[in-house]
């Protein structure tokens, strides 16, 4: 993995296959190639590092073709150097292929494949594939694809060139997603809309065991056994502008601050305040059964595993329904207990994380209802649930997720209200809570003026090599959240705990001068949390509090602290997290580091 385009058309193709690379730099990787047919010969350019490198080894010499392919790599078998970069050569250097996703199979099929005499330059899976693909090839390049594909156990989203077929790009995707672009007289193959939506927003999704030819005059889709597939041209609803800096220097703080607006496009259309009422679409079929659930299972990764955790309280606090949290890494290893009426929600910024979508089909093998929470319309995770809502947040380039996180929570807020609303809550708390809900936008709005003060903040910090972020009750997933945003760009280790057990081992760690962010709010803990600042000063720790507006105690507590909003308890985190965000993002600056790529991490995590 991790990022796929390939072009056809009556354009320049190496130029097109550039910039797409470059729109699909923010999922991560640490290689990149290109090859391209011109004058019936393959020819194929690789580096190590930045497109930027590639581009240098290109120079003129790729002109003058108009189909071709590139790939940006993120290592996963084999080291990331040139001879296991993509894409990877077969057929006697004829064939070309670039490559998504894992082969679990890939040492028995090289065995196979070098006892009949087959040479491998590299250590790669994706190298096997090419090879075996190379090896079924007879002059139909369709056909070998589909006979290799069938002997493969794993994930893949590919895109296949041969010289001998000038005029011809096959595509195939099982677990890894692959987007066909619709354009006029030309074709864009990619594995993200991003690299696509400049020159065309009509677009095709290839489903599982799919496999698409385009030539030039048009494109067919078939599965892995030759039958036809229709498919519908559908539109991609993102813009190129959202996909621009727009004035910021990285995308992640574009992103930050979009958070306003991107959660009033979350919510729009969605919460009627005079009734009473959430409005969600997508569940609309299926509401009479999760008001009758027993049981709601929350999963996901990462950043949405902290949503799944502030969702539990949510949907037991509001809406009186037991919620467990699941790792959807773990989900489907540990045989879970799936019971009647039980409901499945799985969390997923890109809709293609490969443990989400595995602990989603497993939840819905054993009976569940399987619900999804994505922000890329199209995407698997919202093809193959039952039901779900689209977090209508825009485009999130940047690799640590911000935006999408409090649009998770916006959603996971909108569905706990809606059920508690159908259950037990009456109109005018229904009221009273959607009315503070609408209010979040501008709420974020003043937090963010704590930019500057984060800024100086982070300065003063910024070598310290390791932190700790406390909580409690709904504030305690925001500290996981905090601390992950920090270690995942800036690489300063922190660690978010329950401030309550602290006391229990993690205070050992706490010495003069550790940066130690208490997330203290007015709320119900409000005075044991104080109590735990106490703790924290008594052994020398610098407190960074996170408090309301008015709080003025605090000051006697806290060295610094950063003061947000007033608003329900339910809905702080909403607010205590912006903060935090904007920690880890000048930390990051202040580092040198790179904050929309950090290092080993990738956007959409399609490999297990």
């Amino acid at each position: 993995m991790c990022g796929i385009v390939a072009y056809l058309g009556q354009r320049e193709a190496t130029p097109i296959l550039t910039e797409g690379l470059k729109r699909l730099e923010y999922r991560g990787y640490d290689s990149a190639g290109i090859a391209v047919i011109r004058d019936g010969e393959l020819i194929l350019r690789r580096s190590v590092g930045r497109i930027s490198a590639l581009e240098e080894k290109i120079g003129q010499e790729l002109n003058g073709t108009t189909v071709g392919m590139a790939h940006t790599r993120w290592a996963t078998h084999g080291a990331p150097t040139e001879i296991n970069a993509h894409p990877h050569i077969a057929a006697n250097g004829k064939l070309a292929m670039v490559h998504n996703g894992i082969i679990e199979n890939y040492r028995v099929l090289r065995t196979f494949l070098e006892q009949q005499g087959v040479e491998f330059a590299s250590e790669t899976d994706t190298e096997v594939l090419a090879q075996l693909i190379g090896h079924f090839y007879d002059g139909n390049l369709e056909d070998a694809v589909r006979r290799a594909l069938r002997d493969v156990r794993g994930t893949f989203g590919i895109a296949v060139l041969h010289a001998d077929h000038a005029d011809t790009i096959v595509a195939a995707r099982r677990g890894s997603p692959l987007i066909v672009g619709v354009g006029q007289d030309e074709h864009v193959v990619a594995s993200d809309a991003s690299a696509i939506i400049q020159h065309t927003p009509q677009v095709i999704y290839l489903e599982d065991n799919e496999v698409a030819v385009i030539t030039r005059e048009g494109f067919h889709t078939t599965n892995l056994e030759a039958a036809p597939v229709s498919k519908a041209v559908e539109e991609v609803e993102w813009t190129l502008e959202q996909l621009e800096l727009g004035g910021h220097q990285h995308f992640m703080s574009k992103e930050i601050f979009e958070q306003p607006e991107s959660l009033r496009n979350c919510m729009r259309g969605r919460v009627d305040e005079q009734d009473s009422r959430v409005v969600l679409g997508g569940l609309n079929n299926i509401m009479r059964e999760m008001v009758r659930c027993k049981r709601i299972i929350l999963t996901g990764c990462g950043t949405a595993w902290h949503a799944c955790l502030v969702g539990e309280y949510l949907i037991e606090e509001l809406a009186r329904i037991p919620c467990e949290v699941e790792y959807a890494s773990e989900f489907r290893y540990r045989n879970p207990l799936i019971f009647d009426r039980t409901v499945v929600i799985a969390i997923s910024q890109s809709g293609e994380t490969a443990d989400t979508l595995a602990a989603l089909r497993e939840a819905k093998d054993r009976g569940a209802m399987a619900l999804g929470i994505v922000n890329a319309v199209g995407s698997t995770i919202a093809r193959e649930t039952d039901a779900g809502v689209y977090l209508h947040v825009g485009p999130e380039i940047g690799v640590a997720s911000t935006k999408a996180f409090t649009g998770q929570l916006t959603v996971l807020t909108m569905i706990a209200a809606m059920l508690a609303r159908r259950r037990h809550m009456g109109h005018g708390a229904g009221r009273r809570l959607l009315s503070e809900l609408a209010k979040m936008p501008e709420r974020i709005e003043r937090a963010l003026e704590l930019n500057t003060q984060a800024r100086q903040i982070a300065a003063r910090f910024v070598e310290a090599e390791n932190w700790l972020y406390l909580g409690r009750g709904l504030q305690y997933p925001v500290a996981l959240e905090g601390a992950l945003k920090l270690k995942e760009i800036s690489y300063i280790h922190a660690e978010g705990l329950p401030a309550a057990e602290m006391k229990h081992g993690p205070i050992a760690l706490i010495s003069e001068n550790m940066p130690v962010v208490m997330i203290a709010p007015r709320c119900e803990l409000y005075e044991k949390v104080v109590s735990n600042i106490e703790e924290v000063r008594s052994r020398g720790g610098h407190v960074i509090a996170v408090a309301t507006e008015g709080d003025e105690s605090i000051k006697q507590l806290a060295e610094d602290v950063l003061y947000v909003p007033d608003c329900p308890e339910e809905l702080q985190p909403l607010l205590t997290v912006i903060p935090l965000q904007l920690l880890a993002y000048h930390a990051a600056v202040l580092r040198g580091c790179d904050v929309d790529k950090p290092r080993n991490l990738a956007k959409s995590v399609t490999v297990e």
